[in-house]
């Protein structure tokens, strides 16, 4: 069946739409009561909030579909700032032509992510748009973080290690290969990471910043890190962890692996002192076993590489349009 107007209306075909694809995978003791707002248990702790869009293009791709990136990308959200991500909710925006079997496909996705995560989605909406088939979703996210904690963009030290949880520009890479055709054997790094960043938290790291590396790529993420917090970064191009197929297409396509986006990556901020047992409790998680200390926090301004010749170049930001819509 193909969605239509009818299915936004509000009426019997919106209620019949809800109960046979959106309960059916969503339902937990909260939803479950169907009301217009969640009543949430109490939290102890700092409540986190965060709220995303996603637009991808295609719908399905080898790692992973827009269902899955919109719970790992609200996850890691609240994940980055130590948070323990407990709620999310999920509201799709559907053009007129999709397949409903397409859309129980995403939305089953969504449920299993949520239950690899923990989370639970506990409200929702749905509307109902002239167009070509395609589909949107907007996610909210609420966690809960210990008082005690204190990670944020502007916690940089001079003397921290940078760390990377894995290699740069999978995802980047596999939408692009699936827009122009492209037999490859990449896929999306699209991953919920709140699970590895508990690890390293639960062992007492002293974790200053975490950022997920998503659009515009390291290259922006390092960048804004360097700004918020008035401290240099510099980066080793020998350590920062690419595969060999990502770097292949860059070269061939004249992309940069550090302005390329992931959607499982991220960036952590921890004492140098610290920086080898946090590379091993990553490590040891399946989404950081490319873990690797890629750099450092130093006394200065901006973001530079030290190039495999020796030599420090000034890395900027992402400037233009890299690709649209990867998330």
């Amino acid at each position: 069946m193909k969605i239509a107007l009818r299915h936004g209306a509000g009426g019997e075909e919106t209620t019949k739409l809800i109960h046979a694809v959106f309960a059916a995978h969503f339902q937990n003791d909260i939803l479950n009561k169907m009301e217009d707002a969640a009543v949430l248990p109490e939290m102890k702790g700092n409540p986190v909030f965060t709220s995303d869009s996603f637009v991808v293009q295609p719908l399905f791709f080898p790692g992973g579909d827009i269902g899955r990136l919109a719970v790992c990308g609200t996850v890691n959200d609240l994940a980055c700032m130590g948070a323990e991500p407990l709620y999310l909710t999920a509201s799709f925006i559907l053009e007129t032509g999709l397949e409903t079997e397409t859309l129980e496909q995403i939305v089953a996705s969504m449920a299993a992510t949520a239950k690899e995560a923990g989370v639970k989605i506990v409200a929702g909406d749905t509307k109902v748009i002239e167009g070509k088939g395609g589909l949107y979703i907007n996610t909210a996210g609420i966690g809960v973080r210990p008082v005690t904690y204190n990670i944020s963009a502007a916690n940089l030290q001079e003397g921290d290690a940078i760390i990377l949880t894995g290699t740069l520009g999978d995802h980047h890479a596999t939408i692009l290969t699936r827009r122009l055709e492209m037999e490859t054997t990449l896929q999306s790094d699209c991953a919920p990471l709140n699970h590895l960043v508990k690890a390293v938290l639960d062992a007492g790291i002293s974790i200053h910043t975490i950022r997920d590396i998503t659009r515009g790529g390291l290259a922006t993420v390092a960048n804004e890190l360097a700004e918020a917090s008035g401290c240099r970064v510099e980066l080793e191009e020998e350590k920062l962890p690419v595969t060999e197929t990502v770097k292949g297409l860059a070269g061939i396509l004249g992309l940069d692996p550090m302005t390329m986006g992931n959607e499982g990556k991220m960036l952590l901020a921890v004492p140098a002192e610290e920086a080898e047992e946090t590379v091993r409790i990553l490590q040891q998680d399946p989404y950081g076993t490319n873990a690797a200390i890629a750099g450092t926090v130093t006394v200065g301004k901006g973001v530079y590489l030290l190039t495999a010749l020796g030599s420090y170049r000034k890395i900027l930001p992402l400037r233009g349009e890299g690709l649209p819509r990867i998330c």
